[in-house]
């Protein structure tokens, strides 16, 4: 009997060590897995990754050093046409501008579909495959995956090649779709330390192992004897010791897109690795991480930032004559600011290196970040300001994670005053003093001096935008309502709103105002300061509504912010891990008066409210009284800090849900 239970313990142990040590290779698609028709843990998934495996290595290559290898392949299964993005893919590699060498080659690159119950593998053809030159950095190779349709699998493997040794590849073990399993596997010579960090709210499981590895070095030495020179090779084999580490993650849910969420991929499970320290046999240990001021001296001494900041000769006669007269700081600033904008249109690259420099900038009317704002910056400077550039990431681009060079893709201009910093950007044709574009505001920058100091800067706006909405209406008998509207945009949301407009016709905009609110009929339509970007932006219009009020027997039933009543919540899940960023703190006010018709009266008016929540993170206030047959409401709505922390999600969706209630209360009029 002891003998059975030991045998099917041996039994249970090995199945046990089999499926943890399941392989997955590309070439083995399965039937079922093609007959699947949804996810069966995310039934609303479009795709999914059935698994992504992944390895970095390194490589001895003679009279070079060592070489990074990381390959990942992956098999994707698509279940719905929204998911056939998943047919493309993308790798980004170093191509130019320093001496980093990168490759990337993709392989077994195959579409899998099922036709009349037998496995169909159509293979990649050269002209699904292409290189896209990005800037003078980077390029980026490129896959479209042939004969996609709902319930393919995709496969392929990429391969990238690099001697930067400096920042390990990131690996992501999740996505916007469900991730089955995702195993990363890195094999690091002694010689090499990495400060490893893992981002997101997922922890894989771990296992290190070392193993004695080896490679040759083979040296020649030539010796000459009387008039015979021969040459002798001669080899070295060099032991090191090598450890591999394996990370593994099994069925992560996709990362679902919530309301004021800054960046996604901040958030998202993934592996950051960089170099800290080396150790060569018979050499003193060789540090390599760094703070921030050695990334932003790096930066600063680097040809295509700090002299390009000093050069000087191509604006000062010019700038003499758009400054002549001025005398007051704020006006000095708004003025270059907006010469440099209206003078050097942004050719929509980022980067805080210049590409062309800034003279070639100017003198074309065309540049990338760098070259405008560093342009700004100089002549700033010129102009007796204490101004510096900023180095900022901007939203797409992350939050990093360790002090490196790349966790900065842009960079703005800043003037130091008694009163604070003036932040300044002259790549968006509507920003003004300390109103930065919305891509922008990511937490905090890093501003450099001249003496080569720097100091963590703050991003987010202090000072609250504006949406004010007056609106005087009537109703009569009918139900119809009649009324004028005016509504005034303040700082962030004047930037959104003139943004949002530039490229639309007034006819095309009022008409979809009119489609989504009720079929409401606009008239007298007038917009004022639209071009004027140091004043509020103002609409006024009348409008006409016969959807608007509702009526029942003998009574009418209205919602007094008409097509402005927000009626859903939009924090809908019930836990959130990250935090809420609205990118600017606001303040929602409408002053609504309203006429009864006659032969009506007041039954029910909803009763004044204010909601505080705690920490002066924003309140809600509904005041409405009445006089006769007038009714006068005062609403606000206001968030006064642009990033709450997830700690107080319960009490935000709690508030968002009271703020509804109240907006969703309506007014009852009976006959009288």
């Amino acid at each position: 009997m002891k003998t059975k239970h030991l045998t099917l313990l041996l039994l249970l142990t090995l199945f046990c060590f089999n499926a943890n040590a399941q392989e997955f290779k590309l070439g083995k698609v399965s039937i079922a897995e093609l007959e699947q028709k949804v996810h069966p843990k995310d039934t609303a998934a479009v795709a999914a990754i059935l698994f992504k495996t992944g390895s970095t290595k390194f490589e001895y290559m003679q009279g070079e050093g060592f070489r990074v290898i990381t390959e990942v392949a992956m098999r994707i299964k698509i279940y719905k046409k929204d998911g056939y993005d998943w047919a493309n893919k993308e790798v980004r590699f170093i191509s130019g501008g320093s001496s980093i060498k990168e490759s990337v080659s993709f392989s077994d690159v195959i579409t899998y579909n099922l036709e009349a119950g037998k496995i169909e593998k159509i293979k990649l053809k050269s002209e699904g495959e292409f290189e896209e030159k990005v800037n003078r950095y980077w390029s980026k190779k490129k896959i479209t995956l042939p004969n996609v349709k709902e319930g393919s699998i995709l496969e392929f493997r990429y391969t990238i090649r690099t001697n930067n040794i400096g920042m390990l590849r990131e690996f992501d073990f999740q996505t916007n779709i469900p991730v089955d399993y995702a195993e990363y596997k890195t094999y690091v010579p002694e010689y090499f330390i990495y400060n490893t960090k893992m981002k997101g709210f997922v922890t894989p499981q771990i296992n290190v192992e070392k193993s004695s590895k080896s490679f040759v070095i083979t040296s020649k030495e030539r010796t000459e004897s009387g008039h015979v020179s021969q040459t002798n090779f001669s080899s070295d084999k060099i032991d090191y010791q090598e450890t591999k580490t394996t990370y593994i993650a099994r069925n992560l849910p996709a990362m679902k897109e919530e309301v004021f969420v800054n960046n996604i991929d901040n958030y998202t499970t993934s592996l950051v690795q960089e170099l800290s320290m080396t150790k060569y046999p018979n050499e003193p240990l060789k540090p390599y991480s760094t703070d921030w001021d050695a990334v932003v001296k790096t930066i600063y001494d680097n040809d295509d930032f700090g002299p390009e900041l000093n050069k000087t000769g191509y604006f000062e006669d010019d700038l003499k004559a758009v400054t002549a007269g001025l005398t007051a700081q704020d006006e000095i600033i708004s003025v270059i600011l907006n010469y440099v904008k209206s003078t050097v249109k942004w050719n929509d690259y980022n980067g805080y290196s210049c590409d062309d420099g800034v003279k070639k900038a100017y003198k074309d009317k065309t540049g990338n970040v760098a070259e405008i704002n560093l342009m700004l910056t100089a002549m700033l400077r010129t102009a007796g300001l204490k101004a510096n550039p900023v180095l900022v990431s901007t939203r797409a681009n992350g939050i990093s994670i360790f002090p490196n060079r790349g966790a900065f893709n842009y960079v703005i201009a800043a003037v130091e005053t008694p009163e604070g910093l003036i932040l300044l950007d002259a790549t968006s044709k509507f920003s003004t003093p300390n109103v930065l574009p919305f891509r922008d505001l990511n937490w905090m920058g890093r501003l450099i001096r001249k003496d080569g100091t720097s100091e963590e800067v703050d991003l987010m706006p202090t000072k609250a935008s504006d949406d004010n909405v007056t609106m005087m209406y009537s109703i009569d008998a009918t139900g119809k309502i009649t009324g004028k509207l005016r509504r005034q945009r303040t700082n962030h949301n004047a930037m959104s709103f003139r943004s949002e407009i530039e490229n639309i016709k007034e006819e095309e905009y009022l008409e979809k105002f009119e489609n989504e609110n009720e079929k409401i009929e606009i008239s007298d339509y007038l917009r004022t300061n639209e071009k004027d970007v140091k004043k509020p932006i103002v609409e006024t219009c009348s409008f006409t509504g016969t959807n608007l009020c509702e009526i029942i027997g003998e009574k009418m039933y209205i919602n007094p912010l008409l097509f402005f009543t927000k009626e859903h919540n939009p924090f809908k899940q019930e836990v959130r891990e990250y935090p809420i960023d609205y990118g600017f703190p606001f303040i929602d006010k409408y002053a609504i008066n309203i006429d009864i018709p006659d032969g009506y009266v007041i039954e029910t008016l909803p009763k004044s409210s204010v909601f505080n929540m705690e920490d002066n993170i924003g309140s809600f206030k509904f005041i409405a009284n009445a006089t006769g047959s007038n009714i006068q409401l005062s609403i606000s709505h206001q968030i006064n800090t642009p990033i709450v922390s997830p700690e107080y999600y319960t009490t935000l969706k709690e508030y968002y849900q009271g703020m509804i209630a109240k907006q969703t209360e309506k007014i009852v009029l009976k006959k009288a």
